[in-house]
């Protein structure tokens, strides 16, 4: 059952999640949500367990509804210059920066947290295994990566068509990786990855 994990006495508790750590190209994901309290989004959950309209209608929702919410990529330059667990972190300190309103603490899906020190500011944080599908804030944070993330896929779909990024968003698929060894890598893959590096 999900938690709620917005507020705590003190503050206010933005949940945090990433997309796209594991495809061969495009960028990591981050989303930062804090939800209202007085009002409830039926059907959050990973965003993984969801169809793509559900997903979609939810992000929909949720940017609507929620009293605060951001979005930030690390690119995948970064991702080949940082690693790609240094650049998750990197783009989920982004999203909680680019928050209109800066929450007392957040909750990261994973066992890991960013850097939460901003200015003279170091915020609280919790890491959550399996936040995603335990708290709804980790959720609607979730969604809106996914979703942000999918977009962006589609998008280099139309920049770079051979690759079919419309349809697997990155991943490894068998299609993917046979137009990597036909084509080569472009600029929106990640070129430290093994099977990138292998096609060029």
């Amino acid at each position: 059952m999900l938690q709620a994990g917005l507020f705590q006495p003190d503050g206010l508790v933005a949940g945090v999640d990433e997309a796209g750590r594991g495809p061969l190209a495009g960028p990591v994901v981050a989303a930062a949500v804090i939800l209202d309290p007085e009002y409830c989004i039926d059907g959050l959950d990973d965003s993984k367990k969801l169809s793509a309209p559900i997903r979609e209608r939810l992000a929909g929702e949720i940017r609507e509804r929620a009293l605060a919410w951001s979005v930030a990529l690390a690119e995948p330059a970064e991702i080949d210059e940082f690693n790609i667990l240094a650049a998750t972190m990197l783009a989920m300190r982004r999203a909680i920066a680019s928050l209109p309103v800066m929450p007392k603490s957040v909750k990261v899906d994973g066992n890991r947290l960013p850097d939460l020190s901003f200015d003279d500011v170091r915020l609280q944080g919790e890491a959550v295994i399996g936040g995603d599908g335990k708290i709804a804030s980790i959720s609607a944070a979730s969604i809106i990566a996914k979703t942000h993330r999918d977009a962006i896929m589609v998008r280099l779909d139309r920049e770079y068509p051979v690759y079919g990024f419309a349809r697997h968003k990155g991943y490894g698929t068998s299609v993917h990786l046979d137009r990597l060894r036909e084509y080569g890598p472009c600029p929106a893959h990640r070129q430290t990855f093994a099977p990138v590096r292998a096609a060029r």
